[in-house]
C-alpha cells in the first residue's frame, strides 16, 4: 500500500510544481556520474571497437546498479526510522521521476515565443527540450519538434516512470530514469559513440519497449476523450510508429501525428550533420501553434488514465495475496 500511495502522491505532487529549478534532482547526480565516468575510465579503454564496447557495457552496468543500491538503502533507513519517513521520501522520488508538468511548461513557453513572432526566442526554448540542432528550423518546424517532443517523452517522462514505480516503488522508477540519462547522454550512433553507447541505448531500448506501447494506447485513449482523432490515432500508429529509426520513439509520435491530422517526423539535423527519418502521419494539414497545446491536453490526459490504471492494477494485486 505505501507503493500506490507514494506513486499517487508523487503523480500529484508533480503536476502540482514540476521540477522546481532550485531542487536538488537525481538526474543531475546521475549525469554527472557518466560524466566523470566518461572522462575517467574511458582514456584507460583499450583504442579499439571491442575495447570501446567493453567499457560502454561497465558503465551501462554500474549507473543503474548503483542507483539501486542507494535508492533502496535510502528507503530501507528510512522505514527503520519510520513507515511516513519512507513514506515522504518515496513520494518525493516518485514526484522526481515524472516530468508532465515539466514537459507542458516547456512546449508552453515554444508556443509562447511563437504566437509573438519570435522566432529566434522559440527556436531557443525548444533547443532545451529537443536534442536536434534548431537553428535551421522554420515556425512550423519548431512547433513540429515541440510536439513531437511532448508526445515522445510522454513515453519515458511520464509512462514508463509510472510503470515501473508501480512495480517496484521509487527505487525502480529512479533505475529506469538511470538508464534513460545514459541513453541521452552517450546512446548516439555517431563516430564518438557508436561502441561505448550501444549497450547504454539497447538497455532504454528494452527498458522502453513495453510502457512505449502501452503509452501509445493511452495517448489514442487520450485523444478521444480530449476531442480528437481518435481512429485516425490508431490507424497511423499501427501504420507507421515502426517506421521510426528508435523501436520505441515512433509509438507516440505516431499516435499523436494521427489525432491531431499532421505529419510529424521526417529529416533533421544532429551535431550539423542532416539524419534522414521517416515521416509518420498524414500531412492534412500544415501544424500550427495550437497543435502544442494540443498535445499537452492529450499528455495530461493519457498521464492522468495511466496513474489511475496503474493505481487500480497495483490495488487488485494488493488485494490478491
Amino acid at each position: 500500500m505505501l507503493i500506490l500511495c507514494a506513486m499517487l502522491g508523487g503523480f500529484v505532487l508533480d503536476r502540482i510544481f514540476g521540477d522546481p529549478a532550485w531542487l536538488p534532482h537525481p538526474v543531475v547526480a546521475m549525469g554527472r556520474y557518466v560524466a566523470r565516468f566518461e572522462r575517467a575510465v574511458r582514456p584507460r579503454l583499450p583504442r579499439t571497437p571491442r575495447g570501446e564496447l567493453w567499457g560502454g557495457a561497465l558503465l551501462a552496468a554500474s549507473l543503474p546498479l548503483l542507483t539501486l543500491a542507494l535508492t533502496l538503502g535510502a528507503c530501507l533507513l528510512a522505514r527503520r526510522l519510520h513507515w511516513g519517513a519512507e513514506l515522504a521520501l518515496q513520494t518525493f522520488w516518485c514526484a522526481q521521476a515524472l516530468a508532465s508538468r515539466g514537459l507542458a511548461a516547456e512546449s508552453g513557453k515554444v508556443y509562447q515565443k511563437i504566437e509573438s513572432d519570435d522566432l529566434p526566442g522559440a527556436r531557443e526554448a525548444v533547443a532545451r527540450i529537443v536534442g536536434r540542432d534548431t537553428q535551421r528550423l522554420d515556425a512550423e518546424g519548431v512547433v513540429k519538434a515541440a510536439v513531437e517532443t511532448v508526445a515522445e517523452n510522454f513515453s519515458d517522462g511520464v509512462a514508463a516512470p509510472l510503470l515501473y514505480m508501480a512495480i517496484g516503488g521509487a527505487p525502480l522508477a529512479m533505475v529506469y530514469k538511470s538508464i534513460n540519462t545514459m541513453d541521452s547522454m552517450v546512446g548516439y550512433r555517431n563516430e564518438t559513440y557508436r561502441c561505448f553507447g550501444r549497450c547504454a541505448a539497447r538497455l532504454d531500448d528494452a527498458a522502453n519497449y513495453l510502457p512505449s506501447r502501452i503509452a501509445a494506447l493511452f495517448w489514442i485513449a487520450a485523444a478521444a476523450l480530449t476531442g480528437y482523432d481518435a481512429r485516425a490515432a490508431f490507424r497511423v500508429w499501427r501504420r507507421d510508429a515502426n517506421k521510426h529509426l528508435s523501436p520505441n520513439a515512433g509509438q507516440t509520435e505516431a499516435a499523436c501525428a494521427g489525432a491531431l491530422g499532421v505529419q510529424l517526423g521526417g529529416d533533421a539535423w544532429y551535431f550539423g550533420r542532416r539524419c534522414e527519418k521517416a515521416t509518420l502521419g498524414d500531412a492534412l494539414r500544415r501544424c500550427e501553434a495550437e497543435d502544442i497545446l494540443r498535445a499537452d491536453r492529450m499528455l495530461y490526459c493519457a498521464g492522468t488514465l495511466l496513474c489511475l490504471a496503474c493505481a487500480v492494477a497495483r490495488f487488485l494485486v494488493i488485494r490478491s495475496f
